[in-house]
C-alpha cells in the first residue's frame, strides 16, 4: 500500500485503489478478531456516523460518488491505524513497522524529482482507459487517474511548474512532505544500521529541492510550527539529541535556501495570483451558508458562481471541507482526535517518539489549508498510530534503577 506507491501512480490507481487496498487491510484485520482501538479512536467512530448521516444533504445523486470516495478515504485511514497501532504493540522491533511509510518516503521524493527534471510529462494511464470516457472526464476523476509529474496554474500572472507526483496537486505533495519528514528522521533514530537508513539519510538533503519548489507555504509554516514545538520540549526536557537533530534539519534546509531562493518565488507567486483572495472568498462563503445547516452540512462542496474562485465552496481545506459539508459537531470531532492524539503523543520519551510526536501538531496546523480527504490522511494515521504504540511502550518499561553502593567492608585492627 505504502511502498509501492510509484507503481499505483504509473497505473493510475492511486486514488481509485487506495480504499480497496485499505479493505484488503481489514479483511486481514477481520480474520484476526479482536484487534486493540487506538486512543480516541470512538472520537472519529463518531466522526464517520456524522459523515454518514449528512449524506442525507446530499443536493443530487450524482454527488454520491464523490461522497462515497471522500468517506472511503476517511474509512481507510482508522484501519491503517488500527492495523499500523496492532502491529506496533507487538513486534518487538518496532522500526520495522515503520519502514512501510519510510519507503513511501522514498518514492515521494523520486516522483518529486520526476517533477522538477520533466515537468511537462503527461500519460494516460491504463485505470484511465478503462473507465467509461464519460467518467474519465470529469475534472474530478480525470485528476485522480491522469498521469502528470507537475501542476501548472495557467491563471497566474507568472505560471511555473510545480512537483505534484503521485498526487494530483502540488499541496497535498507539500502536506504529505511535512507529515513524512518526522517520521524518517525518527526511524534513523530507531535503526542505527541498515540499507533503508542510509538512504533516508541520502535522500533528507535530496527531498528539498522538490519540496521547496512546491511553494507550500503551509508546508513551510506547519513544518516551521512542529520543529518549534519539538525545540521547546527537548529544551524543557534537556533532550541533546532531539536538539541537535533539530539543528541538523535546520541547517540543511538553510543550505539549499540559499541555492533555492524559495522566498522570492513565493513573493512572485502571491503578487502574480489571485490565490489569497480566491481562497477567502471561498471561506466567507462557508462560514456564510454554515449558518442555514449547521448540524449536518451540505453533504459535499457544491459549485456556486457568487465566488472569485474557481474551485467549489467547500475546498482549499479540510477544515472549510468538513464544516461545510458534514457541520459543526463532525468538525469538532475531526479536530478533537488529532487533539488529542497530540497529547497522548506528547507523552513519549525517547528521541525518536518525540519527532513522531508532532505530526499531529503539523496536522493542526495544514487543517485550515490543505484537504485531507485523500491519501495523506491515512499517512498521518500511519504516523500517529505508530507513535502513540510507541509511547505506549515507553511508559510500560519501567526506568532504569541506581542501585546504592555496598557499604566498604569493616576490616578488623
Amino acid at each position: 500500500m505504502f511502498g509501492l506507491v510509484p507503481l499505483w501512480w504509473l497505473a493510475g490507481a492511486f486514488y481509485l485503489g487506495w480504499p480497496l487496498l485499505g479493505a484488503l487491510l481489514f479483511t486481514l484485520l477481520a480474520t484476526r478478531g479482536r484487534v486493540p482501538l487506538p486512543p480516541a479512536a470512538g472520537i472519529w467512530l463518531l466522526f464517520l456516523a456524522l459523515v454518514v448521516a449528512s449524506a442525507t444533504r446530499l443536493a443530487s445523486p450524482t454527488s454520491l460518488l464523490t461522497f462515497a470516495l471522500r468517506l472511503s478515504f476517511y474509512l481507510t485511514a482508522l484501519i491503517v491505524a488500527v492495523y499500523v497501532y496492532t502491529v506496533a504493540r507487538e513486534r518487538p522491533d518496532q522500526a520495522a513497522v515503520l519502514a512501510p511509510l519510510c519507503v513511501f518516503w522514498l518514492g515521494l521524493v523520486a516522483l518529486g524529482w520526476l517533477g522538477v527534471l520533466v515537468p511537462r510529462f503527461e500519460l494516460t494511464t491504463p485505470v484511465e482507459m478503462l473507465l467509461p470516457a464519460g467518467v474519465a472526464r470529469a475534472p474530478f476523476i480525470h485528476d485522480m487517474v491522469h498521469l502528470a509529474t507537475a501542476e501548472y496554474s495557467a491563471r497566474s500572472l507568472n505560471p511555473i511548474y510545480r512537483p505534484a507526483a503521485p498526487y494530483a496537486y502540488t499541496n497535498t505533495y507539500g502536506s504529505a512532505y511535512a507529515m513524512t519528514l518526522p517520521c524518517v528522521v525518527a526511524y534513523t533514530m530507531l535503526r542505527r544500521r541498515g540499507l533503508l537508513r542510509w538512504a533516508l539519510l541520502v535522500t533528507l538533503p535530496l527531498s528539498l529541492v522538490p519540496a521547496f519548489l512546491t511553494l507550500n507555504r503551509a508546508m513551510f509554516l506547519s513544518l516551521g510550527v512542529g520543529l518549534a514545538v519539538l525545540g521547546v520540549r527537548a529544551a524543557l526536557r534537556g533532550n541533546t539529541r532531539v536538539a541537535a537533530s533539530i539543528c541538523g534539519v535546520v541547517v540543511i534546509g538553510g543550505l539549499a535556501a540559499l541555492f533555492i531562493p524559495v522566498a522570492e518565488l513565493i513573493g512572485n507567486r502571491v503578487q502574480s495570483s489571485d490565490t489569497n483572495t480566491d481562497r477567502l472568498s471561498l471561506y466567507a462563503e462557508v462560514l456564510r451558508r454554515v449558518g442555514d445547516s449547521p448540524w449536518l452540512g451540505y453533504g459535499a462542496p457544491m459549485d456556486v458562481d457568487t465566488v472569485s474562485a474557481e474551485a467549489p465552496i467547500g475546498t482549499q481545506g479540510q477544515l472549510w471541507m468538513v464544516l461545510f459539508s458534514h457541520g459543526v459537531p463532525a468538525l469538532l470531532c475531526f479536530l478533537a482526535w488529532f487533539v488529542v492524539a497530540a497529547v497522548v503523543c506528547a507523552r513519549a520519551t525517547s528521541a525518536a517518539g518525540q519527532w513522531l510526536s508532532v505530526v499531529a501538531v503539523i496536522c493542526l496546523v495544514q487543517v485550515p489549508f490543505y484537504g485531507m480527504a485523500n491519501q495523506n490522511l491515512a499517512v498521518a494515521f500511519f504516523a500517529i498510530a505508530f507513535a502513540m504504540a510507541l509511547t505506549e511502550r515507553e511508559r510500560r518499561v519501567p526506568p532504569p534503577t541506581v542501585r546504592p553502593p555496598e557499604p566498604a567492608a569493616v576490616v578488623p585492627a
